[in-house]
C-alpha cells in the first residue's frame, strides 16, 4: 500500500467537558489520541520504546514523538506499529481514549496546546508516568475552570446585547432617574462650595483636588483613553492639545465619577455597561445639579417652552449631555414621558432610551444597538437638513402612534451622528417647536417602508450592483477583554512608568 499520511485533523482544544464524559476526548482520531492509544497498547504488551522503535526500524525518539502526538504518523508505520502490537490499524484509528488517564492526559495536553494558557502566561506541565493521576485529574479540572471563566468575560456579541438589553429595562423601569447618585453628585458639590447653577471648570479642578487628584494635561495620552488616574500617585492624566475634549470639564468628572463609586474590574459585560451608566450618569448630574436644572425645566414647562437646547446653553454642557439629562429628569419631575436616540449617519442606533411607547427596531434579543432606523424618522431625516444652527423639529406617524422630536447633528472622529429627544403626540403641548409643520410617516417594520427599493429601481439594479461592506470595527468583537475594555493596559503602564514622579 501506498504511504500515506493519515488524514490531518485540527487540534483545538475542546470545550470543557464533564468527568462522566471525559473517555470520549474526540470526535475524530488525531495525532494525541493515536499516540496515547500506541503507548497504552505498548505498555499493556511489556513492550519498551526501544523493543518497539527495533520492530519498525525507527529510532526510539521517533516513536516518542508519535506517542506523544506530536506528529502524525504515515499509513504505513501505522501498520506497521499495529504489526508489531499484535492489533490492527483500526484499533489504533479508535476515537476514543484508551483508558481514564490517557483522556485525562489527552485533555490536559490539548488545553496547553491551545492559546488560553500562553495568553495567560500559564506555563505548561510536564505529562510524565510519574506524574499521580489525583494530581493530573487535578489540574484538569483546574484548566477546565480556567477555559469556563475565560469564555465567560469574553462575551460574546450575543452575550454583549443580551446585557444591554437588560440594562435598557431597568433603566425604563426607573424612568432612567437614579435617586442615590443625584445624592452623591449634590453631595460632592456642597464639599466644594458649589453656589448653584452650572459647574464651573475651576470647581471641577476643586472637586479632584478634594478627592486627593492633582491634574495633569498631556500630550501623549495612551490612544486607547480618554483619561487615566494614576492611583498610586493621586495623579489624574488628561489630554492636552488637539485630542482635548470640547468640554474639559466631562472628561474630567467622569474620571472621577467612577472613581468616587469605587468601580473595580467588570466581572462581565453587564457589569461594564452598568459601571459605563453609571459614571456617565454622575458626571452629568454634577454639570447639571439636580435641583437648578429641575427648577429651569419646570419653569419652562410652565412657560410651554421646554427646549434641550436652553437647557444646553443655561449649564454650558453639550447637546448631547444636556438631551441625556433631560431623560434623567423629563419624568420624574415633570411627568413627561421621553425617548432619546443617538444614530450614526449611516442610519443605524448607536444607543438609545425610551419609555413613552416607542417602538425601537430590535433584534431577537431585544438589543437595539447597531438597529437601522426608519429613513423617515427625525434621527435620519435630520442629515439632510441644510441649517446646522437652528434646532430641527418634526411630527412622525408611527405604527405605535405619533411622536415629536427635536434633533440636532454632531460630527466626530467616527463620523456624524444625530442626538434626538421625543415625546408622545400628547404631550408636545410643552415644548418649543411644536408648531413644525414637517410631518413623515413611518411604516417600519414593514420592508417596502424604506427598507427595499421600488420596483423601478430595483428592475433596473437588481443584479447589477455589488457593493463591498464597511463592516464597523466592533461588529464581531467580543468585550470585554482584560480588565479595562478596549484598553492597551502594557501602553497604560508604560504612560504612567514614564510620568511617575521620580524621588
Amino acid at each position: 500500500m501506498a504511504s500515506t499520511p493519515v488524514q490531518r485533523r485540527t487540534s483545538t482544544p475542546p470545550a470543557p467537558a464533564s468527568p462522566d464524559v471525559v473517555d470520549d476526548v474526540a470526535a475524530q482520531p488525531d495525532a494525541l489520541t493515536i499516540g496515547r492509544r500506541v503507548r497504552h497498547l505498548r505498555r499493556t504488551r511489556g513492550m519498551t520504546i526501544d523493543e518497539l522503535a527495533r520492530a519498525i526500524d525507527r529510532a526510539p525518539s521517533q516513536v516518542s514523538v508519535i506517542e506523544n502526538g506530536k506528529r502524525e504518523p504515515k499509513f504505513s508505520q501505522l501498520q506497521q506499529i499495529a504489526t508489531a502490537l499484535g492489533t490492527t490499524t483500526s484499533e489504533l484509528l479508535r476515537t476514543d481514549a484508551p483508558s481514564r488517564r490517557a483522556a485525562l492526559e489527552i485533555e490536559l495536553e490539548r488545553v496547553q496546546r491551545g492559546p488560553s494558557l500562553a495568553a495567560l502566561g500559564i506555563p505548561s506541565v510536564r505529562l510524565a508516568a510519574t506524574l499521580p493521576t489525583d494530581a493530573l485529574e487535578t489540574l484538569v479540572a483546574l484548566h477546565r475552570e480556567i477555559t469556563r471563566l475565560h469564555t465567560e468575560r469574553a462575551a460574546t456579541p450575543e452575550e454583549a446585547r443580551r446585557a444591554n438589553a437588560e440594562l435598557r429595562a431597568t433603566m425604563r423601569a426607573q424612568d432612567n432617574h437614579f435617586p442615590e447618585l443625584e445624592a452623591q453628585a449634590q453631595a460632592l458639590l456642597d464639599a466644594v462650595g458649589h453656589p448653584g447653577g452650572p459647574l464651573s471648570q475651576r470647581l471641577a479642578a476643586d472637586l479632584a483636588g478634594h478627592l486627593g487628584f492633582t491634574l495633569h494635561y498631556v500630550r501623549d495620552l495612551p490612544h486607547s483613553t480618554r483619561s487615566v488616574l494614576d492611583l498610586r500617585h493621586m495623579r489624574i492624566y488628561l489630554p492636552g492639545g488637539r485630542r482635548g475634549s470640547s468640554d474639559p470639564r466631562s472628561t474630567l468628572l467622569q474620571a472621577l465619577s467612577s472613581h468616587v463609586l469605587g468601580h473595580a474590574e467588570p466581572r462581565g459585560f453587564a457589569d461594564f455597561l452598568r459601571q459605563r451608566v453609571e459614571a456617565n450618569y454622575l458626571s452629568a448630574a454634577l454639570l447639571l445639579p439636580e435641583g437648578d436644572a429641575v427648577t429651569h425645566l419646570r419653569e419652562a414647562k410652565v412657560a410651554r417652552r421646554i427646549s434641550v437646547e436652553d437647557l444646553r446653553d443655561a449649564f454650558a454642557v453639550t447637546y448631547e449631555t444636556a438631551a441625556h439629562r433631560f431623560t434623567n429628569l423629563a419624568t420624574q419631575h415633570l411627568d413627561i414621558p421621553v425617548h432619546f436616540m443617538k444614530v450614526h449617519e449611516s442610519g443605524v442606533i448607536h444607543k438609545a432610551y425610551e419609555n413613552d411607547g416607542v417602538r425601537f427596531p430590535a433584534d431577537a434579543l431585544g438589543a437595539i444597538e447597531g438597529q437601522p432606523v426608519c429613513r423617515h424618522w427625525t434621527a435620519r431625516t435630520v442629515f439632510a437638513i441644510e441649517d446646522k444652527l437652528s434646532p430641527y423639529y418634526q411630527y412622525t406617524d408611527t405604527s405605535s402612534g405619533t411622536f415629536w422630536c427635536t434633533s440636532r447633528t454632531q460630527e466626530s472622529a467616527d463620523g456624524a451622528f444625530s442626538v434626538s429627544v421625543g415625546v408622545p403626540f400628547g404631550e408636545v403641548r410643552w415644548f418649543r417647536g411644536r408648531e413644525t409643520t414637517e410631518r413623515s410617516v413611518s411604516r417600519c417594520p414593514e420592508v417596502n417602508c424604506c427598507r427595499e427599493p421600488s420596483g423601478a429601481l430595483a428592475d433596473r439594479w437588481s443584479g447589477q450592483a455589488w457593493p463591498a461592506a464597511r463592516p464597523h470595527a466592533s461588529t464581531l468583537a467580543a468585550l470585554p477583554v482584560g480588565a479595562f475594555p478596549g484598553v492597551d493596559t502594557s501602553e497604560v503602564y508604560a504612560f504612567l512608568e514614564s510620568h511617575a514622579p521620580r524621588p
